[in-house]
């Protein structure tokens, strides 16, 4: 359901516990966001959700403490900063090929959605705003070892350069009063109840299950950052609630760990192998765009004290577990797939807009009634 503007009630904190915030989380309907809101709602907070839904309600939608709006970023209802205490924006689009199928939306989206809010926080006196950004912002750079946050970025694609847009436009806001914590999130992995298997090892997992067979391109030694969805979800709640003088101004990788994708293939099959399912490794040819970086993530853990320990086997076992069963009409959905889901809503809008006319009653004296 989408509620009113007007839910909240005081939220006074207790002695020796975190401060009750009303938080408003964009996208919170999405892969991460499905984790997120849970997570804050059980920590006593209240939540805000403006999501456009495109995946339907999500599962927490009756939960008490949450109000959901179903809107778009790029068009934000007045009264949405009523009683926030801060923002977590994840909101937009999420990774390259979705980027590429609309620059122009996503540039909206990612870029001049992200600046409209910070002006209205600026406007609704709201301060800490989280901000969901991406390692992607290091992919171009020739830097060796291990890239930490002092690193040189060079974003190249549409999606790098809309969230380094947005990056530079919070922290130009820092003299304005807001506290900004930028997130450079490495690839996400592991189970969501808005689930996706776009994402490497998601996306391993399903071909092992459904094909018994896993290519890996170019022979696999490219590095990639990542980090479980369910860690990343804890690393914003971490820095929802610390104070100022340790996250304001201030950009944190959000790294587990750095894999080569032969490795993650192998994890995969040996995941499958242990249950009696065994998985072939085929070498594919090199793709046309090559990403190979290393991220370091140790601020976080020293600055937080965050940790971030799940690893790609622990979270195939959970995958497995979870879809090991599941039928190929489930695992193939375009709902799992961004950019498929995308494409099906599109080629919908038109039929959308027939029932539209269907739906509507006919005027008195339609052929021949009345």
């Amino acid at each position: 359901m989408v509620a009113d503007l007007n839910l909240y009630s005081d939220g006074a904190q207790q002695p020796g516990e975190h401060s009750r915030m009303r938080i408003l989380v964009t996208g919170g309907a999405g892969y991460v966001g499905s984790l997120l809101v849970p997570k804050l709602l059980a920590r006593g907070h209240q939540v805000r959700v403006l999501d456009r839904m495109f995946w339907g309600l999500p599962h927490y939608a009756l939960e008490p403490g949450v109000e959901l709006v179903n809107a778009d970023v790029r068009r934000l209802p007045e009264a949405v900063f009523d009683g926030i205490d801060a923002v977590d924006h994840l909101a937009g689009f999420s990774n390259d090929p979705t980027s590429e199928y609309s620059p122009e939306a996503n540039w909206q989206m990612n870029a001049v959605a992200t600046s409209t809010l910070v002006d209205l926080c600026r406007i609704a006196g709201v301060r800490r705003f989280v901000f969901g950004s991406s390692c992607s912002l290091y992919d171009g750079t020739e830097a060796d070892g291990l890239l930490d946050e002092e690193a040189p970025i060079a974003p190249r694609g549409a999606y790098a350069l809309s969230k380094r847009y947005s990056e530079e436009t919070l922290l130009r806001a820092v003299d304005a009063g807001l506290e900004p914590v930028i997130l450079r999130q490495a690839t996400a992995f592991g189970p969501s109840k808005r689930m996706r298997f776009d994402l490497v090892v998601n996306s391993f997992v399903k071909d092992a299950l459904l094909k018994g067979k896993l290519t890996v391109h170019g022979g696999g030694h490219m590095w990639r950052p990542l980090v479980s969805v369910n860690d990343m979800a804890e690393a914003h709640i971490a820095c929802l609630e610390a104070p100022a003088e340790l996250v304001a101004g201030e950009t944190f990788n959000v790294v587990h760990g750095n894999y080569r994708i032969k490795d993650l293939a192998e994890a995969v099959a040996n995941e499958l192998k242990a249950l009696g399912r065994p998985v072939e490794i085929l070498d594919g040819p090199l793709p046309s765009i090559v990403r190979n970086y290393r991220c370091g993530g140790e601020k976080l853990a020293k600055r937080l004290g965050v940790s971030l320990p799940t690893t790609p086997a622990a979270a195939v076992a959970e995958l497995v577990r979870e879809y090991g069963s599941a039928p190929i009409e489930q695992l193939t959905h375009p709902r799992y797939y961004n950019i498929s889901w995308m494409e099906l809503l599109e080629s919908m809008r038109p039929a959308f807009q027939a029932m539209d006319n269907i739906f509507e009653p006919l005027e008195e004296g339609v052929n021949g009634q009345g």
